[in-house]
């Protein structure tokens, strides 16, 4: 029942250990926002392929991946294949286009071809689709933090939990700005990937049935299906084919080259050809982690195969690897898993602050403060402009964590559900633009706005709890973009 001495004690040494780092990556004094934002364009390929995996898999994912081997299969990985399909179109389509124009943000692609305006946009968009996703991402992570050291989820608690992520999110990225959002990313990666081994290595040795037996048990159940050949476009949660070929490709292709959370990383190394590099690794490296825990699922399958459990804890719902750390899991790894689920809650935190701030100064502020006062101000105050932006946005997700809590624990409005998936939401109308933008001669400045409302708007009413409809999220983004699309092919580019 909640925190132990020991547990307390690894949780002690894990935040001690960022606090070292923090300070030794924090020394050099930062003299640019383009320093601050891309590292000077000098970060080492494999550091930004580790600073990604550890971004694209948060809290969610660590709790979530368990979860979906534990009820249905293996078939999680073919999102992550899809992912490097994706990657292959990012490489050759966006990411020579960034280094041409020598982007800080992605959204600069779309100052060049449409003008100001759309940048500024397609920069609004980002932000609040990413202050409503990541505050209920850092919800859920808070939630997790607090059933699990406090053994409650009160609200006081919860806002604690929220706190100290928050926290020690901001240690690394106030100071140091991406470079130290990139090798921080390093220890969070190796601290949720040896967490997910030691649980591995603890749950096989608990079960009382050889491999062999655990094997046959496990196919004879059809859970080690890895490809999924149906064309089911409902909503049921599974990545077949044709999701992944569509909706899930669409999504990938939004999440690595058009959402700066990713792809400001990605702008840190020194050329277009270290970039798509970078890429390529993390989604490689990604592979592995992701059946790492599944594989922590299709074990907690073997050893709840004969027990009657309910998922649930003071009348929350929670995933099946959240039901084993609070009742089955003993004290020191339980402090490990902690830090191995903070860890993936902060490396997702650390990157979504700098992201945003960099969209906010680099598009929205510099840009009004350079047209009134553009000899009087020096490089030294946007890096002072950008770390308040990491401090206001702090704040804001902060808030929209807590929000967020308030309204689940009070209503049955499905918030967190629609909050979680608001990034969709925005992905639709910004690679309708985006696609118009490269691929055609139409689309203008004042269709912009328009095309990223209708996207947005289009995927709101296919939701169940607008219209009641039940449609897949494939078909959702599809008909997104392709909204998006349309409006922006009413008119020739000017």
């Amino acid at each position: 029942m909640g925190f132990s001495t020991l547990d307390w004690f690894v949780f002690g040494v894990y935040f001690f250990i960022l606090a070292l780092a923090s300070f030794f990556l924090s020394r050099k004094r930062v003299l640019s926002s383009r320093e601050y934002f891309v590292g000077s364009n000098v970060m080492p390929t494999f550091a930004v392929a580790i600073s990604v995996l550890a971004t694209s898999q948060s809290a969610a994912t660590f709790l979530g991946a368990p979860e979906y081997a534990y009820k249905l299969d293996l078939t999680l990985i073919g999102f992550y294949f899809s992912a490097l399909l994706a990657v292959y179109i990012v490489a050759k389509v966006l990411i020579p286009r960034f280094y041409s124009i020598n982007a800080l943000t992605v959204y600069e692609l779309l100052e060049v071809r449409y003008g100001d305006d759309a940048k500024k946009h397609s920069g609004v968009m980002f932000l609040f689709g990413r202050l409503f996703a990541s505050g209920a991402r850092l919800y859920i992570a808070a939630l997790a933090v607090s059933m699990i050291i406090f053994y409650d989820i009160s609200f006081f608690h919860v806002s604690l939990s929220v706190a100290i992520l928050m926290f020690g999110a901001l240690v690394f990225t106030y100071f140091g700005g991406v470079k130290s959002v990139i090798f921080s990313d390093m220890i969070q990666a190796v601290t949720y990937i040896g967490a997910g081994i030691a649980v591995v290595v603890y749950i096989y040795s608990s079960l009382d049935i050889t491999s062999l037996e655990m094997f046959h048990t496990l196919e004879q159940n059809d859970k080690l299906k890895f490809v999924d050949l149906s064309l089911s476009f409902g909503s049921d949660g599974k990545f077949n084919i044709f999701g992944l070929l569509s909706g899930w490709l669409l999504l990938n292709i939004a999440a690595f080259g058009l959402d700066q959370d990713l792809t400001q990383r990605v702008l840190s190394c020194k050329d277009s050809k270290e970039a798509s590099r970078s890429l390529y690794l993390s989604t490689l490296l990604t592979i592995p982690v992701v059946i790492l825990f599944l594989i922590i699922g299709l074990l907690l399958y073997l050893y709840y195969e004969t027990h009657q459990i309910t998922q649930s804890f003071k009348g929350e719902s929670i995933t099946i690897f959240m039901y084993y750390i609070l009742n089955e899991m003993p004290s020191g790894l339980k402090g490990l898993v902690t830090v191995g689920a903070i860890a993936a809650a902060l490396s997702s935190t650390n990157s979504v602050l700098g992201a945003m701030s960099s969209v906010a100064i680099e598009d929205l502020y510099k840009p009004y403060k350079l047209s009134r006062d553009a000899n009087k101000v020096g490089e030294l105050h946007f890096v002072k402009a950008a770390r308040v932006g990491v401090l206001v946005f702090a704040v804001l997700l902060s808030i929209m964590a807590i929000l967020s809590f308030i309204v689940h624990q009070s209503s049955d409005i499905p918030l967190i559900s629609f909050a979680l998936g608001v990034m969709a939401f925005a992905y639709s109308g910004l690679l309708g633009v985006f696609i118009s933008a490269i691929f055609t001669h139409r689309g203008n400045s004042k269709l912009v706005p328009f095309a990223l409302a209708g996207g947005f708007l289009t995927v709101l009413s296919m939701q169940s709890y607008t219209f009641g409809l039940d449609i897949g999220f494939s078909w959702q983004i599809l008909l997104g973009t392709l909204v998006s699309f349309l409006v922006m092919q009413v008119r020739k580019t000017y």
